[in-house]
């Protein structure tokens, strides 16, 4: 998933996440399960859902609701993020790997009360291919999806596709809804899925969940979720110190070394794989030189930037994939050098000093603190930087329209190496809004996204990453810890590389 904070979702297009301020109100449910009651686990988050149709939304906020409400064919384990059975209780392929079959899961309904079978399958997949909607680009190889039977579906493709699990299952983008679930339901208020909780209500405030009974999985412990709005993390923690809530991943970086001894608090932490980066514009002079981005990024001190913006609780990366992934390569070729970076302009042939506006957004703090830790490393060099704090809603449209000299935010929600590199970088990527283009770069992405062996998959994307890394098309900063804090006695919970908030185990005290 998850976002620009742009998920690997098809990225930064409609996310809109609307940061509502303060928040800890409860709501009333109407005795659905929400409000605050004995056995509703209250989570404080800290921007409201944009809308709640998994197909269309790209907004984090509103997958941390809706992985909750919906299922996919499969999902990424806890554990490791390897893709296990879900609505697909197994799957074959055919030796020339251009077919996948599916078998279904019995005995699974809707919350409507409706059966699931292979034509809830065939619409939802469909409806993301035909329409066009925000995650089509993930059926690229897709020629069509058939139900032979109330049990089974097929997946023609029209070429190998190695990484077909994680493209259907990666996230709740990719969810199942009930068949003609766009006619019968209002999906941006409403919502049909399988998964172990309903959607209740939403507002200003709050959103509601309630258990279903009839998860095919068995029923949550719980009663419900509410996800409370708190915008800010320090406002967070106190409301999980004082017991407004008993769980929340909007903690302070700054605290979270202290958290580690507190008895008050339970904190866990996991490398993720999520990584911020920032990118200039191809399309503006000078950053359409080489040598002015090399320059740049010699100059950056990762380690400087890393610990302003996260207090030290992250990776600082000079590529994409974090440091225990199977894919991860060791790869920094820039180490911070002033001296150098000035040298690299003179040889771009610029006149120093240059102005460089960098767009960032206060819904992300993080990043307006890394810029101006950037800003300060690149003052010497002769680069002037204008950092542009905008709203997220206008950060997007800035960026969709091509409208900034760089930008910096994260991409969340990674598994497979694709995720990370294709949507991005390809010429013809979706997200590519930096405008790169490097031939040679799309034919390793377009052979590595065919290639069946690992080993020669995992050499094809090593190599686009380091042309990748060479040209600057992102200038990597760092994996952030993902660090999730709850109220002590709150079982069942498990902190994931992915950021997918997943509440069906979890048990109060």
């Amino acid at each position: 998933m998850r976002t620009n904070r742009l998920l690997p979702l098809a990225a930064a297009t409609a996310l809109l996440l609307t940061a509502c301020g303060g928040g800890g109100e409860s709501v009333d449910t109407g005795g659905g399960g929400g409000g605050g009651g004995d056995n509703v686990l209250i989570a404080a988050v800290s921007a409201e859902p944009d809308q709640f149709d998994p197909h269309v939304t790209n907004a984090y906020a509103s997958f941390q609701v809706l992985e909750n409400v919906y299922d996919t064919l499969v999902v990424p384990s806890a554990e490791d993020l390897t893709m296990q059975p879900s609505l697909a209780e197994s799957w074959t392929t055919s030796p020339d790997g251009l077919t996948w079959t599916f078998a279904l899961r019995d005995g699974v309904t809707f919350h409507d009360g409706s059966e699931f079978d292979s034509a809830d399958v065939v619409y939802s997949l469909k409806r993301i291919i035909d329409e066009e909607l925000s995650n089509a680009y993930r059926f690229a190889t897709v020629s069509d999806v058939t139900a032979p039977d109330p049990r089974t579906v097929v997946v023609t493709l029209t070429r190998p596709t190695p990484n077909l699990l994680e493209l259907i299952g990666s996230f709740k983008g990719m969810a199942i809804v009930s068949e003609d679930a766009a006619d019968e339901f209002d999906l941006q208020s409403e919502a049909n899925g399988t998964g172990p909780f309903q959607l209740e209500s939403s507002d200003a405030n709050a959103t509601v969940l309630t258990t279903f009974d009839d998860h095919w999985g068995g029923a949550p412990s719980i009663d419900g979720v509410e996800f409370r709005y708190i915008t800010e993390p320090t406002a967070a923690l106190t409301a999980l110190r004082n017991g407004e809530v008993q769980w929340t991943d909007n903690v302070p970086p700054q605290n979270v070394a202290d958290l580690e001894g507190d008895e008050e608090v339970e904190l866990g932490s996991v490398t993720s794989v999520e990584y911020f980066y920032m990118s200039m514009n191809y399309a503006v002079p000078p950053f359409d030189n080489r040598d002015v981005r090399r320059a740049i990024a010699t100059a950056i001190d990762r380690d400087e930037v890393t610990q302003a913006a996260r207090f030290g609780a992250a990776q600082p990366n000079q590529t994409a994939i974090p440091e225990g992934s199977p894919f991860f390569l060791e790869y920094a070729p820039f180490t911070p050098d002033q001296d150098a970076a000035r040298q690299l302009l003179e040889q771009a042939g610029v006149q120093t000093p240059i102005t460089m506006g960098l767009m960032v957004t206060d819904e992300y703090p993080e990043t307006v603190a890394a810029a101006q830790v950037i800003a300060s490393q690149l003052e010497p060099v002769g680069i002037d930087v204008e950092i542009q704090e905008e709203d997220f809603a206008t950060w997007l449209d800035r960026q969709s329209e091509g409208d900034f000299d760089a930008f910096m935010l994260s991409w969340i929600g990674n598994i497979d190496p694709a995720d990370f590199y294709e949507n991005q970088h390809l010429s013809t990527g979706g997200s590519n809004y930096q405008g790169y283009s490097n031939p040679q770069v799309d034919d390793l992405l377009n052979r590595a996204a065919t290639e069946p062996d690992q080993a020669a998959r995992k050499a094809l994307y090593d190599q686009a990453a380091q042309l990748i890394v060479d040209d600057v098309s992102y200038l990597y900063l760092y994996n952030p810890d993902e660090v999730q804090a709850w109220a002590p006695g709150l079982t069942g919970y498990q902190v994931r590389a992915d950021s997918a908030i997943d509440f069906a185990n979890v048990e109060l005290p």
